[in-house]
């Protein structure tokens, strides 16, 4: 009864199509419940993002990423997977992600641990992104919060619509 999930990331450094072949049909074939892929992106003040900037390693690929999002929806269909939101399939609606729907939909949330971000009535926080410092802060019997926002009308509107135009049921035209 236990329900799997697996979360892939495709285009990293060195990955081609055929390498993320091998990776969904190696994931289909574990029978998760759900799968979410995720494309790589690069975050400033990251290892990768040095590297890049020297010269390293090459930039992600985003005519390639679009080719392996393509491919992913198309095994994932095969095999059975509804999608439901842009990065996320399941084998039927009772295994979606109700955590992150809560998201999409415009739910508020808590999130716990290094970098994590909440959303209650309008107000937006997240903590401290390195580990070592969020287990300082807490170890001293301080909040791990990094910053907060308060989320003016306009600000909640176009985040509704960026969110839910995310998700399979998409957002309603008439409100």
């Amino acid at each position: 009864g236990l329900q799997v999930s697996l979360d892939l990331i495709y285009g990293t450094p060195g990955e081609s199509l055929e390498d993320w072949r091998t990776s969904l049909e190696y994931a289909i074939a574990q029978h998760p419940d759900h799968l979410s892929a995720y494309s790589l992106i690069v975050e400033d003040g990251t290892k990768l993002a040095r590297q890049i900037r020297r010269g390293e390693v090459a930039q992600p690929d985003e005519d390639l990423q679009a080719d392996m999002y393509e491919l992913a929806d198309e095994l994932l269909g095969q095999a059975g997977f509804g999608w439901y939101e842009v990065s996320n399939w399941a084998r039927s609606p009772e295994f979606a992600s109700r955590h992150n729907l809560a998201y999409w939909q415009g739910h508020d949330w808590w999130g716990v641990g290094p970098g994590a971000h909440s959303h209650v009535g309008g107000v937006r926080w997240w903590n401290v992104k390195h580990p070592a410092d969020y287990a300082e802060r807490i170890t001293a019997g301080n909040s791990p919060g990094a910053g907060r926002e308060v989320l003016d009308e306009e600000t909640r509107r176009v985040e509704r619509v960026l969110l839910q135009s995310r998700i399979r049921e998409g957002l309603p035209l008439a409100v």
